[in-house]
């Protein structure tokens, strides 16, 4: 059965898909004996295969990339990084504390509250254009301090 399986899998594959077959036949509810025991375990195989493939087909499974750290690596949070985060935070909050208060508000509220511009225009008591141009005015700030 092994080798029947290893010539239509993946090497990777075959063991547990010979468990899926042994645990189908464990299973199987019937106490009636199987009059081929050899053809019914090959046609339980094929079975699992088959399901196999489906179940590869709408999952996708060869689009699919390994957990590598070619393919996703990891960032290592090393003290340097994060006391460069720190300061970028510090950096931003006094940035925020230089801006006019509607700007500043206005700009809170889109970036971090991930509010819409209508909701800010109707929070904050002003037109939608204005909430724009708020927005324009904390962008072009903080491009001058270089921050994000």
């Amino acid at each position: 059965m092994r080798r029947y399986i290893a010539k239509r899998a993946a090497p990777g594959d075959v063991d547990d898909l010979v468990q899926d077959v042994l645990v189908r036949m464990h299973v199987r509810g019937q106490s009636d004996p199987i009059a081929n025991i050899e053809g019914y375990l090959f046609q339980v195989a094929s079975s699992v295969l088959t399901d196999r493939a489906r179940r590869d087909s709408v999952r996708h499974r060869g689009a699919h990339l390994e957990l590598t750290e070619t393919f996703h690596p990891v960032e290592e949070l090393t003290p340097e990084r994060v006391l460069r985060g720190r300061e970028d935070v510090d950096r931003l909050v006094a940035a925020l504390e230089e801006m006019p208060e509607a700007t500043r508000d206005a700009f809170v509220l889109h970036r971090f509250e991930e509010m819409s511009y209508d909701a800010i225009a109707g929070h904050l008591g002003i037109s939608t254009s204005a909430v724009g141009r708020h927005l324009m005015k904390a962008v072009r700030f903080l491009a001058a301090r270089d921050l994000p």
